[in-house]
């Protein structure tokens, strides 16, 4: 108990610091998150933490609720606090089937007994053919009976399991839902907000916003399931060409979004022109018509939060640089002035 107390305590004193240290409110989940942390036992948050820091990304409120629910909350508190009613109310209909088939078990056990002393009267009395046909008979429905029951109980049983995956499928795309864009899978404008409100300024940050050119003329001449599949690739690409330090955000519509951490504007500029190279070279294919999409372009605007910018400046000056590229032609890198 001594040696558990020393632990809880030395865990505790190393909490606070971190979670000053990062600016994170001490609410409950914070709390149970960095203890977690401090205690140096889950190998996988210690990789993510230290990812996160070498990346000198921020801890937002939206990415601390990840991190919390992936590798603290315990499956009871993802899906029984969030699921209680539907699952008590299916716990109720199951006790009540489990009772039930308790209660047909002991008449059956009880009757077979009965049956069963019966049949050493048969011999030794010489029940007629009648009489041994009569108990078969019986014994036959009360097999059925019990069969019966155990069928209801095990189809309770599969309808209960197939209701639970359900519930919980359900839940992890409501909790998916609220970070990320349904579309393409990329982190939504909700959660850009939050990453940005929680920049850390010790640190240079950049963002990149990415307009598709001319995308309306995609959905025009090919129909909107071809431009979300256009969609689709640029996320797919933009994943796979973004560098450790950048998360691709969808913005809205066809645009698109890259947060880098701890990156100066002439490294966003690299990283958006390897992204507009990558772009062109996508190529999607109708399967209807055998028509195909390629030569993708895209515009950039490109901003670094510099001194005496509020956070919200980044998104308005990036947005503005971006405009200025679909004004000087498109299909272009478009920063803003590092004067």
């Amino acid at each position: 108990m001594t040696d558990s107390l020393e632990h809880s305590f030395k865990t505790l004193k190393q909490t606070i610091p971190l979670l000053l240290k990062h600016k994170i409110p001490a609410i409950p989940t914070n709390y149970a998150l960095w203890y977690t942390y401090a205690e140096n036992q889950n190998n996988a948050l210690q990789e993510e933490v230290q990812r996160a820091l070498d990346e000198g990304r921020p801890f937002s409120d939206i990415y601390t609720q990840e991190l919390y629910r992936k590798y603290v909350a315990d499956k009871e508190e993802l899906n029984a606090w969030q699921l209680r009613q539907n699952v008590e109310a299916m716990v109720t209909e199951l006790s009540q089937t489990v009772l039930d088939t308790q209660n047909n078990a002991e008449g059956f056990k009880a009757s077979m007994e009965t049956n069963l002393r019966h049949l050493d009267k048969v011999e030794k009395e010489g029940w007629s053919m009648n009489e041994v046909m009569k108990l078969v008979r019986n014994m036959v429905k009360e097999a059925q009976l019990i069969r019966s029951s155990t069928v209801d109980f095990a189809t309770a049983l599969k309808a209960a399991e197939e209701e639970i995956s359900k519930l919980k499928a359900e839940l992890q795309k409501s909790q998916k839902d609220a970070f990320y864009d349904a579309l393409t899978g990329l982190y939504n404008r909700r959660y850009l907000d939050s990453e940005i409100a929680a920049i850390n300024t010790e640190k240079p940050t950049s963002l990149i916003i990415v307009d598709v050119d001319y995308f309306k003329k995609v959905n025009d001449s090919y129909g909107h399931q071809m431009g979300d599949r256009v969609l689709k690739a640029i996320a797919k690409r933009l994943q796979e060409k973004c560098k450790p330090n950048a998360t691709p955000f969808r913005f809205g519509g066809e645009e698109f979004a890259i947060l880098m951490h701890n990156a100066t504007l002439a490294e966003a500029i690299h990283q958006a022109e390897n992204i507009r190279l990558a772009l062109e070279k996508i190529s999607v294919v109708d399967r209807r018509t055998n028509r195909r999409i390629t030569g993708v372009t895209a515009s950039f605007g490109v901003a670094e939060l510099k001194p005496g910018m509020r956070h919200s400046d980044l998104l308005e000056v990036a947005d503005r640089q971006l405009y200025q590229a679909k004004r000087l032609g498109r299909n272009r890198v478009m920063p803003m002035s590092n004067s």
